[in-house]
């Protein structure tokens, strides 16, 4: 009996430890901190789509990065809304829609990463990637790269077309 005392005890004491460090208790909150973080990608998408800046960089972190799909293109979330303003002044800034989306979660609960295909009006197949940090109890946006998909099989076809873009690009 007292094997069991302590084993019970020492349970309970662990869960209380998780719980007041604000570890995930199970299953139930890893589902729930996914569904978050799809709800936050779906929005900040939207926000890009229809013009929304504030929410669209407000659900960046301060010092976020975002990758662009150009070799030159790294910017410091201030810097990406400065690029950008002229862009969401109008009805749209730019129109992404997720068409897959896997997310992982880091046993702390804090940390997760997502990489989604993405559909597009302007261009083909798309893939994006991010890292996020739960900040002050909500999700944001640490980093996040869009990348252009191409074709294996079309590579050797398009590699003179962008050797030449790349060789005019000024060197960082």
């Amino acid at each position: 009996m007292a094997r069991f005392t302590a084993l019970a005890t020492a349970l309970t004491i662990l869960l209380l430890s998780a719980a007041a460090t604000g570890l995930p208790a199970g299953r139930d909150d890893a589902s729930q901190a996914k569904a978050e973080i799809d709800a936050l990608m779906t929005s900040w998408h939207k926000a890009a789509a229809t013009a929304d800046a504030k929410t669209y960089f407000g659900l960046m972190a301060p010092g976020s990065v975002f990758l662009g799909t150009d070799a030159t293109e790294r910017w410091t979330k201030e810097e990406f809304e400065k690029y950008a303003a002229s862009r969401f002044k109008g009805g749209s800034a730019w129109v992404y829609w997720a068409t897959e989306r896997n997310i992982g979660l880091a046993a702390d609960g804090t940390t997760a990463w997502v990489d989604e295909t993405l559909a597009s009006k302007s261009y083909w197949t798309c893939r994006g990637t991010a890292a996020l940090e739960k900040i002050g109890g909500a999700w944001k946006i640490r980093l996040y790269g869009l990348a252009y998909t191409i074709p294996n099989s079309a590579v050797r076809e398009i590699m003179p077309v962008v050797k030449r873009e790349l060789d005019k690009s000024p060197k960082k």
